[in-house]
């Protein structure tokens, strides 16, 4: 019996049959593992495991330690960079954590939600606006991603301004280590200054520390109330501009600033045109430039602004005065 085989028994044993899977089994599908969510990379794992508790967990770990065979670890699979898809040797195991998907404890009085690494994000959500509390983490793939890669990755979302990347909104970890070790760090202690600081090593290192099992993360009170505006703007400095009035006016009230320019929202016309683009009346097609000159055409069509305005080029151009927003 070869040393890979004693680990795939090894693994069976461990997570049970219902939850192993290899290319040796004519019926699975290895392909959602496997294969990046957009479609580029396709990989190629010894075996997919799939454990339900911390314990598993470790195990797994230990066994795939003792015999130097590389872990993938794998939440919701939703990144774009591939980092939790095999690569094509068929020698590596893919670990995904899906099945770990209990809310520990959800603690009103503390403002705090112990949860494990599988759950997907907006399960989360969800479960703590039953209790009337926001869990403010969110984004695209809040349907399909989990908490664990959104810690692996130090995700960000759409309301970074107000709440901060996930690292910001995590008060405690349980990790695995590379040894198979479990480090029971979860806390929802707030005010606590007692040495090293491990779990800000793990947020953001993508499982190449250890494997997140579980976390205690922040909540907040429910808004009473939501506004959500959408500006046609000139140019990138005129948003800086309305971005700056709005921290002086709306401070921490201000919980998101997206921007978009007239690229993407071409591809919102292009493969959506059932879809009707804000201000799009109102706008202008792109101008032709003379040679060399940079207009507001040829500077914001592919670039990151809210343009929905385009001026045609002049022959002395100007710069375009800082608008005055005091009346918004």
């Amino acid at each position: 019996m070869t040393p890979a085989t004693n680990l795939l028994n090894s693994l069976r044993a461990i997570v049970g049959t219902a939850h192993f899977l290899t290319h040796d089994d004519p019926d699975a599908d290895l392909s959602a593992w496997e294969q990046d969510w957009r479609k580029r990379e396709r990989g190629r794992a010894l075996a997919v495991v799939r454990p339900g508790s911390t314990a598993e967990v470790a195990a797994v770990v230990k066994a795939c330690a003792a015999a130097d065979v590389s872990i993938v670890p794998q939440g919701g699979n939703t990144g774009m960079v591939v980092g939790s898809t095999p690569d094509a040797s068929g020698k590596q195991i893919v670990l995904s954590l899906r099945r770990m998907q209990a809310v520990r404890v959800l603690d009103a009085a503390n403002l705090t939600v112990t949860v494990e690494a599988g759950c997907v994000l907006q399960a989360l959500q969800e479960a703590c606006a039953q209790s009337g509390l926001l869990f403010p983490l969110s984004m695209a793939s809040e349907g399909s991603c989990t908490i664990g890669g959104n810690l692996g990755t130090n995700a960000g979302g759409t309301q970074v301004l107000r709440y901060g990347n996930t690292r910001e909104l995590c008060l405690g970890l349980e990790v695995v280590t590379a040894q198979g070790e479990v480090w029971d760090g979860l806390s929802g202690l707030r005010k606590d200054n007692t040495g090293y600081d491990l779990r800000h090593l793990v947020i953001g290192s993508e499982g190449t520390l250890g494997i997140i099992t579980a976390a205690t993360m922040k909540l907040y009170p429910m808004p009473v109330a939501q506004l959500t505006a959408f500006a046609a703007l000139p140019s990138l400095e005129a948003a800086v501009a309305l971005l700056g009035l709005a921290h002086q006016h709306l401070s921490a009230g201000l919980t998101g600033f997206e921007v978009m320019g007239q690229f993407a929202l071409g591809l919102v016309r292009k493969h959506f045109p059932t879809q009707q683009v804000p201000f799009a009346a109102r706008a202008r097609p792109p101008q032709a430039s003379p040679p060399g000159q940079r207009t507001p055409a040829n500077r914001w069509g592919r670039g990151a602004g809210i343009v929905l305005f385009w001026k045609p080029p002049t022959t002395n151009p100007k710069p375009t005065p800082a608008p005055n927003w005091s009346g918004c």
